[in-house]
């Protein structure tokens, strides 16, 4: 009978252990986008002063990374800062730039993001779906050419000096509950117009997150 008690009936620690874990994976799964949205309106402050000139302008004293554009995905509602550096800390906050060495966006320039936060709607992109990249002194305008699923155990993604290229990149599948795949699903895109205007001093200062 004591045996059977103690089966149907688990010690309250371990009722306890669980709702603990339960809840500590809800508030970390809330953290998570709570963080990435966080992080826009930090950076979005520090780009006004990238614009006044302070091109190391830090979204908080101890970061190590400044934002150096906005992605714009049209159809998609899409409005981001990029963040200079590609270390795993930036990419909670926005997403990440990386060139061949020149500007990016008119070099070939790689975006990364996470796919549950800033890059979750990359899956809805289609074939040429338009792309807009502001930096500081410039609008550029990329048109997607290609998606696909690379596995990056097999095929590396490099980087070409002099060619305007824009690619962005986040893991795969995008369902996964942990990013452990090593899948990585990648957009092309290529350039589609000249440098676009400016937009005005009183745009640059609403943005749309």
């Amino acid at each position: 009978m004591m045996i059977r008690k103690i089966i149907d009936r688990p010690p309250r620690a371990v009722w306890a252990a669980s709702l603990l874990a339960a809840v500590f994976f809800t508030l970390q799964a809330l953290w998570i986008p709570a963080k990435a949205a966080l992080g826009q309106v930090l950076v979005e402050r520090a780009w006004h002063q990238v614009l006044a000139g302070r091109t190391d302008a830090r979204p908080w004293p101890w970061a190590d990374t400044s934002p150096v554009g906005i992605l714009e995905i049209p159809r998609l509602g899409v409005r981001q800062f990029v963040l200079s550096g590609t270390s795993g800390r930036n990419l909670a906050w926005g997403p990440v730039a990386a060139s061949a060495g020149g500007p990016i966006g008119l070099d070939d320039t790689v975006l990364s993001g996470h796919r549950d936060t800033h890059f979750a709607g990359l899956n809805a992109l289609r074939a040429g779906d338009r792309i807009l990249l502001t930096t500081p002194d410039r609008r550029l305008s990329f048109e997607i050419s290609q998606m696909e699923i690379v596995d990056s155990t097999r095929q590396d993604l490099l980087l070409e000096p002099g060619v305007p290229r824009l690619t962005l990149v986040t893991c795969y599948p995008f369902n996964a509950l942990r990013a452990t795949s090593p899948l990585r699903y990648v957009v092309t895109a290529l350039p589609s117009a000249a440098d676009l205007p400016r937009p005005s001093a009183a745009a640059r200062q609403t943005a749309v997150l």
